[in-house]
């Protein structure tokens, strides 16, 4: 990595950077093809319930929520997530009005430009979509292009096989493993860590866009993979 030198004593120190924090998430529809991007409200616990329930594989790697029971237990979680600033929670809605999914910024540090992408809830009508993917997609340029972060990461319990599959697919770069991270649910985590550069950005969202754009999918099939686009983000 680059850097510039001590004037000094000739040492080897950070190249600047602009110091201005960035802004912290708020209440934004961000529109899409498939679908759109908006500030969780509790009016979203029905349709997300109907898609979520009897799906209990979905909360394994929650590390500390899920799987619910009853339609009235979720929606009280749901209103619960809706109102706080840190994670600040998203619904991700279908262009038939149906909330199928919830992903959150988090870990919110604007004066160091870092923020998370984490607590995603993919129900399975969600999963493997065009909306999954441009959901990503939506909430990774509003982090640099509105926001102005410079660090987007993505944090998975170590285990969870398709979250670090996917971060990969999405372009963030594996960062490495830290160690006995969390406790979750009563049990040990290793987190394995991700992250997306802005200086990175350019490329990965050119991929998002050649990814997402009609004429990549033929019988509603994908004809280039966004993990080939990425090259499998190293």
């Amino acid at each position: 990595m680059k850097h510039d030198t001590h004037p000094q004593t000739g040492q080897p120190i950070g190249f600047p950077v602009d110091t201005t924090p960035a802004q912290r998430p708020g209440p934004v529809t961000l529109q899409g093809r498939y679908g759109r991007v908006e500030k969780l409200d509790p009016s979203h616990a029905a349709t997300l319930w109907e898609a979520v329930k009897g799906h209990d594989a979905i909360w394994t790697y929650m590390s500390s929520y899920g799987p619910f029971a009853e339609p009235e237990e979720f929606a009280a979680w749901v209103a619960q997530r809706a109102a706080l600033e840190d994670p600040y929670a998203y619904a991700i809605v279908d262009n038939d009005n149906r909330c199928l999914g919830i992903a959150t910024l988090m870990e919110i540090r604007p004066a160091m430009r870092v923020v998370e992408v984490g607590h995603i809830v993919y129900a399975p009508a969600l999963q493997r979509t065009p909306l999954g993917t441009e959901a990503q997609y939506l909430l990774a340029c509003y982090a640099f292009e509105t926001l102005g972060y410079r660090r987007y990461e993505w944090k998975c319990n170590s285990h969870n096989t398709p979250s670090r599959r996917a971060a990969l697919r999405y372009g963030f770069i594996y960062e490495g493993t830290m160690r006995a991270h969390m406790i979750a649910k009563g049990r040990n985590r290793d987190t394995a860590m991700f992250s997306i550069l802005d200086s990175e950005w350019p490329a990965r969202k050119a991929n998002f866009e050649r990814w997402l754009r009609p004429e990549n999918f033929r019988n509603g099939k994908q004809i280039d993979g966004l993990s080939t686009l990425n090259g499998a983000a190293g």
